[in-house]
């Protein structure tokens, strides 16, 4: 097959169930970009030490550099998610099905985008796959268990990996530079924060981008009839477009309505400072980095959250604000079923009106 630029359009052109796919993939990541990126750049923008737009710019930058520089050394977290689930042998059906599964996914974000509550698109994606897959084969013959338990191992890292780095870190700061004035440590976690900040966008990319990159490389699979197994054979070079396109409408979506989750992980949960930021990102970095070396899928929200959770915690557990971490936590815990219910019932809308 053709993976360039020029021929992906080819495909498009002359496949229209392609372009519907590719369409609402391109919908999930844009509300990916309002819903989970802000969780990388939120510790940065609310103590100041960047500008919303300029920590958009920072996150559009290595969020590309993420999914780049990781799909070339490692490229199992994209491979996971295709093979996760089997649409079947017919690319009218399978196809059908991801668009239906994708467009359950953006309703699902979209709902949680206007509460404010930064729910997971990881969980969200692998939800509405899931519910398609059973709606097609009505059973669970389509759900590959041995890929989906991984999204499991991913939970649990996420959580408990993300809270106690977060603790830990801080309190290591904490103690490093507990002789250090005021002054000189805002300026030396000034500069830290904005390191990482970059390096939490470029984990977002190396996990959530392989992701959408994996959903639309499974649509050119199905169109074209090949088994999403045959993933590892393409020439990762030859996808840079499709890391651009991914990494650009992130950032658009991050743009348009970020704000709300901005304020949500970086004000509501924890009123940070600029050291805990700083343990925050840093905590949620190495929690993102140990799962997309292994090929884990997980998510970059819960990661981010629970690190915070874990330095407002270093500090006193009770400036954390358990009543929006409550709302969170449900949040997380309804994904899977509410998602994968309306990825269900939208899958068998979807093959009643077109199939």
């Amino acid at each position: 097959m053709d993976f360039s630029f020029t021929g992906f359009l080819s495909q498009m052109a002359q496949n229209p169930l392609l372009t519907v796919a590719v369409i609402m993939t391109l919908g999930v990541i844009l509300v990916n970009g309002w819903t989970d990126a802000p969780n990388a750049i939120a510790t940065c923008v609310v103590t100041r030490c960047m500008s919303p737009r300029g920590a958009i710019l920072l996150a559009a930058v290595f969020n590309f550099l993420g999914v780049f520089l990781m799909s070339i050394i490692n490229a199992t977290v994209a491979e996971t998610i295709t093979k996760m689930v089997d649409f079947g042998s017919n690319s009218r059906e399978a196809i059908v099905a991801l668009s239906a599964a994708l467009f359950a996914i953006v309703v699902w974000a979209t709902l949680a985008w206007y509460f404010g509550i930064p729910t997971s698109e990881s969980h969200a994606l692998i939800a509405g796959l899931t519910g398609g897959a059973i709606a097609l084969h009505g059973s669970l013959e389509g759900v590959n268990g041995g890929e989906w338990v991984k999204v499991l191992y991913g939970m649990v890292i996420s959580v408990f990996m993300g809270f106690a780095l977060g603790w830990i870190i801080c309190k290591g700061v904490m103690l490093l530079f507990r002789r250090v004035t005021r002054d000189k440590t805002e300026k030396i976690f000034r500069a830290g924060q904005i390191f990482g900040a970059a390096g939490m966008s470029f984990m977002h990319g190396a996990q959530d981008g392989q992701k959408f990159m994996g959903v639309i490389m499974l649509s050119i699979f199905l169109v074209n009839g090949k088994s999403p197994s045959e993933m590892g054979t393409v020439d990762t070079g030859s996808l840079i477009w499709l890391m651009l396109i991914c990494s650009v409408v992130m950032s658009l979506g991050t743009l348009i309505g970020g704000d709300k989750i901005i304020k949500s992980v970086g004000m509501d949960m924890v009123k940070v400072e600029k050291y805990q930021g700083f343990s925050a990102d840093l905590a949620a970095s190495a929690s993102l980095l140990f799962s997309s070396v292994f090929g884990i899928p997980v998510s970059t929200t819960h990661a981010k959250t629970t690190s915070i959770m874990g330095v407002g915690a270093a500090k006193r557990f009770s400036s954390v604000n358990l009543g929006v971490v409550k709302d969170m936590v449900m949040t997380w815990i309804l994904t899977f079923p509410g998602c994968g219910i309306i990825g269900f019932l939208m899958t068998k809308l979807f093959m009643w009106i077109f199939i």
